[in-house]
């Protein structure tokens, strides 16, 4: 490799390792701004100051989307809403770093799924990491004794069976093979975005964005902020930027260390102490997951398909998937 090339993929390692950081602390600025009856007000809020960002940037391939395709975007948006209210009430119920850990299981079920569909064995190695990631996120969730999971350790399970669900239809449905990632990504989350709206104004389901949005400090608002600037647009755009100037392995690669930031960030920032259980646990699920993704990509390699970037059904190359940030 030429030592322009080798530089070129060095500095975009950079700002993609700090998508990963970024996505790791998400979970800690969605606990410090949402509460359990903010819930929908924040995700309106949030994913409204994006939407028209991403409108203004891209109207002209808007327009050049066919009617299938907005059909086919419309519907993952659906699929992105439920993503989003799991993780959302879950990690309001559990700890930044129990969030974190748990909803990286989605890199082991992408692939366990993707075998029943195809009707594809899997290796055993990869079996074996399976099996040792959700040995550690029951170990995890056990905190310092065994004891129930939380309701919000169950959402967040949840919301990683719905991100691998998302994943599936990205790549079957064939409306929205060949779509632009940007516009791809601008009507899911404008449908996710109808979502929330509709919910929201139903009574008792929580305060409105206007009420919610009145009672906000400064530090609310640098937390909403920062989960709408940087965890999606910065992300988004870096992870496009990046994959052309780099291999989608690499920045596979760099992106699966989320739950390695989210559960340093939890720990060192949010205080949270998992005891000794949910250390070990949490060890486990970071190995089990790194071993399982190094299986699947291998065997993707030998089939001569590109590896899976984590977080863009999370996280199928960020150039081709169009899916929005954490």
């Amino acid at each position: 490799m030429p030592p322009s090339v080798s530089r070129l993929g060095r500095l975009a390692d950079l700002p993609v390792l700090l998508v990963a950081v970024v996505w790791g602390s998400s979970y800690l600025a969605a606990k410090g701004v949402t509460t359990a009856d903010t819930v929908l007000a924040v995700l309106v809020l949030r994913f409204g100051v994006v939407l028209p960002v991403l409108v203004a940037v891209g109207w002209r391939r808007l327009r050049a989307l066919s009617g299938a395709q907005w059909r086919g975007a419309g519907l993952l948006g659906l699929i992105l809403a439920g993503i989003f209210l799991l993780e959302t009430y879950g990690v309001v119920h559990t700890s930044a770093t129990n969030a974190g850990l748990i909803i990286s299981l989605t890199m082991v079920f992408t692939p366990l799924a993707e075998s029943r569909v195809r009707g594809v064995r899997l290796p055993g190695a990869f079996l074996a990491a399976a099996g040792l990631s959700v040995a550690g996120v029951a170990l995890l969730t056990q905190g310092a004794g065994f004891t129930a999971p939380s309701g919000g350790d169950l959402l967040m399970l949840g919301a990683a069976v719905a991100r691998t669900v998302h994943v599936l239809a990205m790549a079957r449905m064939e409306s929205v093979r060949g779509a632009d990632a940007l516009s791809l990504t601008t009507v899911q989350l404008g449908g996710a975005v109808a979502v929330f709206t509709v919910l929201v104004a139903v009574p008792g389901t929580g305060a409105s964005p206007w009420a919610a949005a009145a009672d906000f400090g400064a530090g609310d608002w640098v937390w909403l902020v920062y989960l709408s600037v940087f965890c999606t647009l910065f992300a988004f755009f870096v992870q496009m930027w990046a994959v052309r100037r780099t291999s989608p392995s690499r920045v596979s690669l760099l992106l699966g260390t989320e739950p390695v930031w989210a559960a340093a960030v939890g720990i060192a920032l949010a205080g949270d102490r998992p005891g000794w259980l949910g250390l070990v646990g949490a060890v486990l699920v970071l190995v089990g997951t790194a071993w399982g993704r190094s299986v699947a990509d291998k065997g993707r390699a030998s089939a001569g398909e590109p590896p899976q970037a984590t977080g863009t059904p999370r996280r199928h190359t960020p150039e081709t998937s169009g899916t929005p940030g954490r």
